[in-house]
């Protein structure tokens, strides 16, 4: 129980003190779930509930995480549950919101953006990546491909060796670039560049990447929120952003 109870709480602590409006449809198990944290020493507020596709269970948003509750609030479940009709974990949607609006908050403006080159822009992905994974590199050789189908691609860095690995020195260095999307042009072919310093953004992108859950590279967030995780080639990934676009 103490175990259970450490890992729900360190998971508490991403939008802890944010706490969504009421939902009346759900009011009465709100209440009952507040009390029972209180009553086990979570201090969390209950940001969202929605019903899940098992009777009497319900998916609660606690401080970015998601959880399974019983109609009753006597349970919570950590873990996932897989939909094999639609091939989808039922708390994606859940987590697509907030995943999305961690990215807003973030800013556009410290990423590193390669727009798509069509006359209009069809989709566009945030790709989680590090410099030194061997797909990743794979994936940015193709950058040009992906920027033909009109998808424009904005990096977040995520040097899974953490802060202060070489991975995050050469994060760090693309950023300092008088022009970065060169330097990662150059760095992922494989070419060393001079070592830079200056104030940047990658630290508190690694973090980010944890708080989301990321934990592979390249892993592909959509603008609707989905998570991919690994390579997705060109056109596959072209039509499975038409499909997801087209409510697939």
């Amino acid at each position: 129980m103490k175990k259970f109870l450490a890992g729900l709480v360190a998971g508490l602590f991403v939008l802890a003190g944010s706490p969504a409006g009421a939902d009346d449809e759900h009011a009465e198990l709100r209440a009952k779930l507040e009390q029972r944290l209180s009553e086990l020493g979570v201090d969390a507020p209950v940001q969202r509930i929605q019903r899940s596709p098992v009777d009497d269970l319900y998916l609660v948003m606690l401080g970015g995480q998601v959880v399974y509750v019983s109609g009753d609030a006597r349970y919570i479940l950590q873990g996932d549950m897989f939909d094999t009709q639609t091939r989808q974990m039922v708390s994606d949607q859940m987590h697509s919101g907030s995943r999305k609006q961690q990215l807003e908050e973030h800013g556009v403006e410290n990423m590193i953006v390669y727009p798509a080159s069509t006359d209009e822009t069809a989709h566009v992905v945030t790709v989680f990546t590090d410099i030194e994974c061997p797909f990743c590199q794979r994936m940015h050789a193709r950058m040009d491909e992906y920027n033909a189908l009109g998808i424009e691609v904005r990096y977040v860095q995520f040097p899974r060796a953490g802060v202060g690995s070489s991975a995050y020195q050469k994060a760090v260095s693309v950023w300092c670039a008088d022009d970065r999307r060169d330097a990662m042009d150059r760095i992922k072919a494989g070419e060393r560049l001079p070592e830079g310093d200056c104030e940047n953004p990658v630290a508190d992108q690694f973090a980010l990447s944890r708080e989301l859950g990321v934990n592979a590279t390249p892993t592909i967030i959509t603008e609707g929120g989905r998570m991919h995780r690994g390579l997705v080639e060109p056109q596959p990934l072209k039509e499975m952003l038409d499909e997801e676009k087209s409510g697939g």
